[in-house]
């Protein structure tokens, strides 16, 4: 592990891509934070998960309809959501000139 004095802040080699090399071995560690745009799909996959909550609480209080709604809200949310953060990640893989499937550490 690195002490915080042994990291040091390293020039953003272009805007949205911070280079993290100094501080971690991996090549995009905390992007989803650092870059932002992973958050409207991050939102939706929790969105997802209290909708799956929700929609099992109104199957159990004998809501049926409530119940279709709230698993089609889910899964929309959850589709949606799992293809916004994939699209993000293969934005950055593209800026790289790299492909999906490509690994650059481990």
């Amino acid at each position: 592990m690195y002490s915080p004095s042994q990291i040091t802040r390293q020039p953003q080699t272009e805007p949205g891509f911070p280079d993290h090399s100094a501080g971690s071995s991996r090549p995009h560690a905390g992007e989803s934070i650092v870059d932002g745009r992973n958050m409207p799909g991050l939102i939706l996959v929790g969105i997802a998960v209290i909708g799956v909550a929700a929609t099992l609480s109104a199957a159990a209080a004998g809501s049926l309809g409530l119940a279709i709604v709230g698993g089609l809200i889910t899964v929309i949310c959850l589709l949606a959501g799992t293809a916004w953060v994939l699209g993000e990640h293969l934005r950055v893989k593209h800026h790289e000139g790299l492909g999906f499937h490509d690994h650059t550490a481990h």
